[in-house]
This record gives structure tokens, C-alpha cells and sequence, in this order.
């Protein structure tokens, strides 16, 4: 049987649709931590999606393997959908079985030597990829917290320090520097005159 025949097989493809319903559901699964905080929100796909752009960001400023790093972004909290995000409370009282509810999630997709290796390689900890990605994950944190921060939650600082005592890589601590050092509204409101947003034209 070919490869491309494997793939397309009937079974196979139910299980890549079961896949593609379960990722689905990240979209559903609230980042817990928040309650602590007392302010913000998100849920586990937006921020697998932005440590994903993140991650590609520092594989570049390292010249490391963008497509590894991106990937072991991508799905380093897919386990989450069966399993719930697991903030660092909960971590102190009870343990999540991450890995199996991964084996479970990729079993017969096709997709487990990648995917299960990625978690295996973020796991481990020991790859210049896999410093990043984790990096990545600590900085999408630090721009959230940033955020807070400027809307007036004081304690979003203190995370903010235990945030930044967990970069591993110079290109994290680069960039989560420049994360504080920026203003988070600056992107769409300093970047015009201020007269635009009274004239909605620019000055001529």
C-alpha cells in the first residue's frame, strides 16, 4: 500500500477528522490562571497561536530550525482539550497526565511520531528548539501580563518577575525586554499623528 493510500484510508481519515475536531475544542478551553491574576482572559488556542508566531520569531533571531521550534509550539498544549489548562496552583495540589491524554488525542492520526516527539523533545528540554519554544511560551505569558499591568493590575508585576527568571535563551530575554520596554497599544495607536484620531485624515 502507498503512502498517499494510507493516508487517504477511511480510518485514517477519521481519525485526522477527530483531530481537527478536538484542536477545536482549545478553542473552548479557558487559561485558567487568570482567576488568580483577577484580571484578563484568553483561551489555550489563542495563546498556542501567538506562542506559535512567537516561536518562529526567536528561531530566527538564533538561526535555529523555525519549522521545529513552530511545531513544538503549535502543539505543546494540544493535550489540554482532554485534560483542561493546569495553572501552577493546580500543579501544586494534583498532577494532569498530559502525555497520555496526547497518545490518546494522536493515536492512529499518522501524526504520533511528530507530534508525541515534539512533546517528548519540549519535555526533555535539552534542544536549542526546544529552549525556544519554551521561551516562546513564557513570553506570550509576559505580553499578557504586560498588558495588565498597564490596565492598572499592580499584581501582574510580580508574575511578571517569576515570568522572566524562566527564560532559557538570549533571544527570549531580548525579546521579553523589549515586550516591557513597549507600550502594548503602541502598535495601533502611536504609530499614527494624533491628529488622525481627531480628523480621521492624516496631517497634510
Amino acid at each position: 500500500m502507498s503512502k498517499d493510500t494510507v493516508w487517504m484510508a477511511p480510518q485514517r481519515l477519521g481519525r485526522l477528522a477527530d483531530l481537527c475536531n478536538e484542536a477545536g475544542m482549545l478553542r473552548h478551553t479557558p487559561r485558567s490562571g487568570y482567576a488568580f491574576l483577577g484580571s484578563g482572559k484568553e483561551n489555550v488556542a489563542e495563546h498556542s497561536w501567538r506562542v506559535s508566531v512567537i516561536g518562529h520569531m526567536l528561531a530566527r533571531m538564533a538561526g535555529a530550525d523555525a519549522g521545529r521550534v513552530v511545531l513544538l509550539c503549535l502543539f505543546h498544549d494540544l493535550h489540554e482539550a482532554r485534560t483542561g489548562d493546569f495553572n501552577y496552583v493546580n500543579h501544586r495540589y494534583n498532577t494532569s497526565r498530559a502525555r497520555d491524554a496526547l497518545v490518546d488525542a494522536v493515536s492512529g492520526s499518522g501524526l504520533e511520531e511528530e507530534i508525541l516527539g515534539g512533546w517528548d523533545e519540549l519535555d526533555a528540554g535539552q534542544s536549542p528548539e526546544a529552549a525556544l519554544a519554551a521561551d516562546a511560551d513564557q513570553i506570550d505569558l509576559i505580553c499578557n501580563l504586560n498588558l495588565e499591568l498597564h490596565r492598572g493590575n499592580d499584581f501582574a508585576r510580580e508574575w511578571l518577575d517569576t515570568a522572566l527568571k524562566r527564560l532559557r535563551t538570549a533571544q527570549g530575554h531580548a525579546l521579553a525586554e523589549a515586550v516591557l520596554r513597549t507600550n502594548p497599544h503602541r502598535w495601533w495607536y502611536e504609530q499614527v499623528d494624533k491628529d488622525w484620531w481627531i480628523h480621521h485624515r492624516d496631517p497634510e
